[in-house]
């Protein structure tokens, strides 16, 4: 069935993307009052947005698993800003006193780094020291005593305690990580448990699905097969016109604050960035619902490109993504609160229902 997660911005300025700028943003109140809202209307948890800048995203998050019951959050964190032997220790105790509810999301690209010390900016290397990063950190929550003597970090007989709920049993915290450079495909798929991509194509995505399991295989992964996800913006309204209306709207309004210039951000951005920035040139709306306007815009990451449509519409999108092997969601649009609450009763239900192809083809079992 596979994981429905929604996104919780974890911002210093209110109005993130359109969000409605309350007086209390920000506040515990508001970020309790989000994570509860995405836990009564069906979803597993939220990504928790993360910068230098921002609200530390692992203190929220352990703020939201004490006032919530259900709640998974995916925590973003960098190798540059944590120690991976104390980023296992807080995450695993984090894990054991939420019985299970932590979600890592492992971040390589450059932040503020010299702002917190990091002073690793060659590509390269901060893809080796995310490698080892992980390596680590699932050793020391599944190992007794672990000795380790890398490029970038180094522990000798380490005994993390307390370990991650359940780890008698194996389980341990779900690494997520992405990325589009080959450096970064490297990492993914020798070391994370999801890959997260953003709102590509299906043949992109189907390409890369295809590449990043041949270069498991190729390079000796260990672990469980890699699994996949999608993190994108969703309008969904009662109708595909209501949708598109909605959704222009929202360009419209971009449009009107201000196009950032898009060569330059394009010559800024990462690897995947400038993959979604390039899709305009392949025309507004790819496949069914796919909308590429928001790129030029603004639009950054996952909100550069749209799944736009009505509930069925959006769920029929979605589908075809998990026909190709995602099974994780992690969505998103604003306001963030309303949303969750609308996309979580209406396209969340379908989503959950047996694949209607599958189940005429009777792929499906009760």
């Amino acid at each position: 069935m596979g994981e429905f997660l929604w996104y919780l911005p974890n911002t210093v300025e209110p109005g993130h993307r359109g969000d409605e700028p309350r007086e209390d943003w920000g506040s515990l109140d508001h970020s309790t009052e989000l994570a509860r809202t995405v836990e009564r209307h069906g979803w597993g948890g939220a990504l928790l947005g993360t910068g230098w800048g921002r609200p530390d995203t692992f203190t929220v998050a352990t703020a939201l698993a004490a006032r919530t019951t259900t709640f998974k959050p995916l925590i973003a964190v960098r190798p540059g800003y944590w120690h991976p032997a104390n980023f296992a220790s807080a995450s695993a105790t984090l894990d054991r006193l939420s019985r299970g509810r932590v979600l890592v999301n492992v971040v390589s690209g450059l932040d503020d780094a010299a702002s917190y010390g990091d002073g690793e900016f060659d590509r390269s290397r901060r893809y080796g020291r995310t490698l080892e990063f992980l390596r680590l950190v699932r050793r020391l929550w599944s190992e007794e005593r672990v000795t380790f003597r890398g490029e970038h970090y180094r522990v000798a007989d380490s005994v993390l305690r307390p370990r991650p709920w359940g780890a008698e049993q194996g389980r341990r915290p779900r690494l997520y990580f992405g990325g589009a450079s080959a450096a970064a495909e490297r990492v993914a798929a020798q070391e994370a448990d999801v890959q997260l991509f953003w709102g590509e194509p299906l043949d992109g995505v189907a390409e890369r699905i295809g590449r990043l399991r041949a270069l498991g295989a190729s390079l000796g992964r260990r672990h469980q097969p890699l699994e996949f996800g999608l993190r994108v913006t969703t309008v969904v309204r009662d109708t595909s016109a209501e949708a598109w209306r909605a959704a222009e709207r929202k360009v419209e309004l971009m449009a009107r604050q201000g196009a950032q210039e898009p060569e330059a951000f394009r010559s800024r951005a990462a690897v995947g960035q400038r993959r979604l920035l390039d899709l305009a040139d392949r025309g507004e709306v790819l496949d069914d619902c796919l909308y590429t306007a928001p790129g030029r815009y603004g639009g950054g990451g996952a909100g550069t490109t749209w799944l736009v449509g009505s509930a069925s519409e959006v769920a029929d999108a979605l589908r075809k993504y998990r026909a190709l092997g995602v099974t994780h969601f992690v969505l998103s649009d604003t306001p963030y609160r309303q949303e969750a609450a609308r996309v979580g009763d209406r396209l969340l239900p379908l989503l959950r229902r047996p694949d209607p192809v599958a189940a005429a083809s009777g792929e499906v079992r009760g």
